[in-house]
């Protein structure tokens, strides 16, 4: 008896009856927006819809025991297509799922390597940009849907987003989002509505994935095809992994493990290369919906594959039914919530230093005009750095005194000395007009680099050079430690 405690503690999260169904309910939203996501992006990446749904299938089903976040949802992306598609149009279908496998292998490998640590140099204005410019590319990527259709397209589509607004106030046991595509799809197939549907998207499966060797050359030439593009899938598919993460670690206010996040999504696109599907990553919208239904665990994030495999497999001609409006309709609504509106308040842009919202600004505007989250992401933090820098720079100040003999003068540097801060401190001594003996006063400062020692070193010997006796005091430890191994080894002209 003593050990039915331990075996009541250790049950699955997911086993309660109330949590079942909303994870189900949950992973069957998720594998229907799953469908027409995986086929647009397979066109993207010049493919048959069937490899997109299979790499939805083995990513979600794969993540939900290897994934380091219960929920996140992983599957099929756009700037995981944009990627690849170069390898599927120049060399075909087996490159691309090699480049897949090697793109999976070097996540797993970076992801052991602690790369995820790295997510702790992400600015918060960084974040925010890239939760905007998510929604905003969520929203953009709908409109083709939208535009030179007929009005019965945007009625059916205002039905579903009425129902999404509207249900949550009387009741949440079911996701409104569900609720939105059976009643749409209900409408429109018995008034024999002609609207554009899931089927007319591409070709649904009619059979299970098959696990195989991808035919390439095993040689070094293929390595040399595949590598550049394998590399940047790695790259991509971990930043934008690591993002949703943490955006979902903000929504539920749990920790999840980042090192696993990583090495499991290498995990999963190489489980998804040797059944020839095209890669993916972690997907934002997806992952919304599902947490948005109420989904915690990973049960909703392996209900999602699976039942996504059921529904093309099994459901094919019901599913090639669903409107692409009552699809659109759940997307915008998606968008519309991912989209961080307290950032664009014209209290919180008074309140906020400028440079905060230029960070944002520039992560979203640049992830627009890419559709690439990870070259925003990037330039986001760039500008940041850029921005950090300049502000700390101007935080040093130099102040002296002179002795009242007039023998020794004393300069008190405070703040920050690294390369932006410590380029000008040269120009704030009086080199010619100081007496015999002039003293530095670190003790108000810290070293953090060789530039800040290259410089210390061409102000002593600017002094040197006429004469002056010049020393240097209060550093603390680690800047001493510095000072002390590069001073005098840095050459260079002075």
């Amino acid at each position: 008896m003593m050990s039915l405690p331990a075996v009541l503690r250790t049950r699955p999260s997911w086993l309660p009856p109330r949590v079942l169904r909303t994870e189900a309910l949950a992973g069957l939203v998720v594998a229907l927006a799953l469908i027409p996501e995986a086929i647009s992006f397979s066109i993207i990446a010049g493919v048959d819809p069937r490899v997109g749904l299979f790499a939805s299938f083995t990513m979600a089903v794969t993540l939900a025991f290897a994934g380091g976040r219960p929920a996140m949802i992983s599957g099929a992306t756009g700037a995981i297509a944009l990627v690849v598609a170069p390898v599927a149009q120049q060399h075909g279908v087996e490159y691309l799922v090699a480049t897949v496998v090697l793109g999976g292998v070097m996540q797993a490998l970076l992801g052991a390597l602690g790369v995820a640590r790295l997510m702790r140099f992400l600015p918060r204005s960084v974040m925010v940009g890239f939760v905007n410019a998510l929604a905003i590319l969520i929203f953009t990527a709908q409109l083709p849907y939208l535009t030179d259709v007929s009005w019965k397209v945007y009625a059916l589509a205002a039905v579903g987003l009425g129902i999404m607004v509207g249900l949550p106030r009387l009741t949440k046991a079911i996701p409104a989002p569900l609720v939105a595509i059976v009643v749409v799809t209900g409408i429109a197939v018995t008034a024999g509505i002609p609207v554009p549907t899931v089927g007319d998207q591409g070709q649904l499966p009619d059979s299970l994935p098959v696990l195989g060797i991808p035919a390439v050359p095993m040689t070094f030439e293929t390595l040399r095809i595949i590598a550049p593009f394998a590399l940047a899938l790695a790259l991509v598919g971990l930043m934008e992994s690591l993002m949703t993460a943490k955006l979902v670690d903000g929504l539920t206010d749990t920790h999840s493990n980042k090192t696993r996040v990583s090495w499991g999504q290498g995990v999963a696109n190489i489980v998804t290369g040797f059944f020839g599907g095209m890669g993916g990553c972690a997907m934002i919208g997806q992952t919304m919906i599902n947490v948005k239904s109420g989904a915690r665990t990973r049960l909703s994030t392996f209900l999602a594959g699976a039942l996504l495999l059921v529904l093309v497999l099994a459901l094919g001609d019901v599913v090639a039914l669903i409107p692409m409006a009552a699809l659109v309709a759940v997307m915008v609504m998606v968008a519309v919530g991912t989209f961080d509106w307290h950032s664009i308040h014209p209290k919180t842009l008074r309140r906020m230093p400028k440079s905060e919202t230029t960070v944002m600004l520039a992560t979203v505007a640049v992830t627009v005009f890419t559709h690439n989250l990870a070259i925003g992401v990037v330039v986001g933090v760039v500008v940041a750095l850029v921005l950090f820098a300049h502000r700390v720079a101007h935080l040093v100040s130099v102040d002296s005194v002179l002795d009242p003999d007039g023998s020794t003068k004393i300069y008190r540097v405070t703040g920050q000395l690294f390369f932006a801060s410590s380029n000008d401190l040269v120009f704030q001594f009086d080199y010619a007009n100081d007496p015999a003996n002039v003293v530095i006063d670190l003790s108000e400062a810290h070293v953090w680099d060789a530039s800040t020692v290259a410089s210390l070193d061409a102000i002593t010997t600017k002094y040197r050079e006429r004469g002056t006796e010049v020393s240097i005091s209060g550093m603390n430890e680690p800047s001493e430690q510095r000072h002390a191994a590069l001073a005098g080894n840095l050459g260079g002209h002075h």
